[in-house]
């Protein structure tokens, strides 16, 4: 049973930095693509940042320059970095993992559960 459990979310005033991690189970990293995700009530949902079996990484126009991803295949857990945090990046984030496909638009085959990052100017 796939299991991803995101931690580090809260709230940091603009131009602060968070780190995300997403702690996994029941699966190989290493042979999964692994995202991170976003969801607010008025936008729907938002592909962050993706980082392939072979490291590539894409991430959406709105956090180039801003946001890092990165993955300890070792501990089967998965990063994100937020620096220069602006008020629209406030959103649920979910982490996320798919056996075949890899991209900012698909639907993964697994999600964690979320957590609430909270930008305040």
């Amino acid at each position: 049973q796939v299991e991803l459990m995101e931690s580090g979310g809260g709230s940091v005033q603009a131009g602060g930095s968070l780190r995300l991690s997403c702690a996994g189970s029941g699966y190989t990293s290493s042979s999964h693509c692994m995202g991170w995700f976003r969801q607010t009530p008025g936008k729907g949902r938002e592909g962050v940042a993706v980082i392939d079996r072979d490291g590539s990484t894409r991430f959406a126009d709105s956090v180039k320059g801003r946001f890092t991803i990165s993955k300890d295949n070792a501990k089967n857990t998965l990063y994100l970095q937020m620096n220069k945090l602006k008020v629209e990046d406030t959103a649920t984030y979910y982490c996320a993992a798919d056996s075949v496909f890899c991209g900012l638009r698909i639907q993964p085959d697994y999600w964690g559960t979320g957590t609430l990052v909270t930008i305040s100017s």
